[in-house]
């Protein structure tokens, strides 16, 4: 018998804490190994049994989560998920959590509608999967079982058509990126190695809905580029980082010689809703060769297909390698289907992407150097 992936869930809130095991136990592959009412309870919990994956409350009384978060990666590093309310989405206690060691975020599920409890239910349950998967972890992850619910592919929100033959208008170009877990310390990093002159760049990382605002104020700040969370109609331009908003996919436009995107609110594909497949086929068919394309760490395959997709219109790519990823994922899907150029530690994925525009601009080529 397959071993479950053990989660141990850390919230003062009684009903949260039932609405996330009752999430959780829908899942074979799951199980709510305890749950504590706060971190001292939480503490007594990790003495006898150590779980493979935390659920953790970012506000509790006696001892916040950052707090406890902190100490735990300190003396016990176990993969931990920020589980937060829309209340509390967007503070920068939460961004917080993620700058110290936390794996990835979640918005708390609630009870509503059954469409909005099944999306909660594939969103919770993949992302401690892909937590299960991530350094540092201290057991060996356990096996992934078979998803119940469809996996809709890029044709849900936007159907292939290939490159558009009105390329030769302009020689603009963009940047494309995906990630998932692990990666709002990967898109820092990345953003950050980009020049104040570099090209506009569009960004799809795997977030809650609103979480993004704070997420892209909060990169903004830290950048020698502009950074924003992209609204219907924004124009990509250089020195600019667009991210896509949670909860809707971004789609990359043209019109003329200007580059626009256009948000979406489509059905989740790949499981996710914004997906980087979906961005990555808007930029094959609307940027073609003038793009590049960069993917990143996380947890199962979106993206795959559509970097493979910008890479037969012309784009060149590039994949964060496995010694800098939380988890290997995304990157490495794309690099079995054949949609990577090139392999990089994340300390090198800005100044690769600035000389493949570069070189492209003086010899009017694509870059595989």
């Amino acid at each position: 018998m397959k071993k479950r992936i053990q989660v141990l869930i850390v919230d003062d809130s009684a009903l949260a804490r039932r609405v996330i095991q009752d999430v959780i136990s829908t899942d074979d592959g799951l199980e709510v190994m305890a749950t504590a009412q706060d971190p001292f309870a939480a503490a007594d919990v990790l003495k006898t049994r150590i779980p493979d994956v935390i659920i953790l409350d970012v506000e509790m009384p006696k001892m916040d989560g950052i707090t406890f978060l902190k100490k735990l990666m300190k003396q016990h590093p176990i993969p931990t998920i920020i589980c937060s309310t829309l209340a509390e989405a967007g503070s920068s206690t939460t961004m917080a959590a993620l700058e110290a060691g936390a794996i990835d975020i979640i918005q708390k599920p609630t009870v509503g509608t059954r469409e909005f409890f099944e999306e909660s239910k594939v969103r919770v349950c993949d992302a401690i999967k892909a937590a299960a998967q991530a350094r540092p972890r201290k057991v060996a992850a356990a096996p992934l079982v078979a998803h119940s619910a469809p996996k809709l592919t890029a044709d849900a929100v936007l159907q292939r058509r290939g490159a558009t033959k009105a390329m030769a208008r302009t020689t603009e170009k963009i940047v494309a990126v995906g990630a998932s877990t692990g990666g709002t310390e990967a898109v820092r990093v990345f953003l950050q190695g980009m020049p104040a002159d570099c090209p506009g760049i569009v960004v799809v990382q795997h977030m809650p809905e609103r979480f993004t605002t704070t997420f892209a104020n909060r990169l903004d700040e830290l950048c020698n580029i502009a950074v924003k969370e992209a609204q219907n109609n924004d124009p990509v331009v250089p020195g600019l980082a667009l991210i896509a908003p949670g909860n809707r996919h971004m789609l990359l436009r043209r019109s003329g010689a200007r580059y626009y995107v256009k948000l979406n609110d489509g059905p989740l594909v790949c499981r996710h809703r914004p997906s980087v497949d979906v961005l990555f086929r808007s930029a094959a068919e609307f940027a073609g060769a003038n793009a590049v394309g960069v993917i990143m760490t996380g947890m199962g395959d979106d993206g795959a297909l559509g970097m493979k997709e910008m890479k037969d219109a012309g784009a060149v790519n590039i994949a964060q390698d496995e010694a800098s990823c939380v988890v290997f994922g995304m990157p490495a899907e794309a690099i079995k289907h054949g949609g990577v150029d090139h392999v990089l530690p994340l300390d090198l994925l800005a100044s690769r992407v600035i000389q493949v525009c570069e070189r492209r601009e003086t010899k009017g080529g694509i870059g595989r150097g």
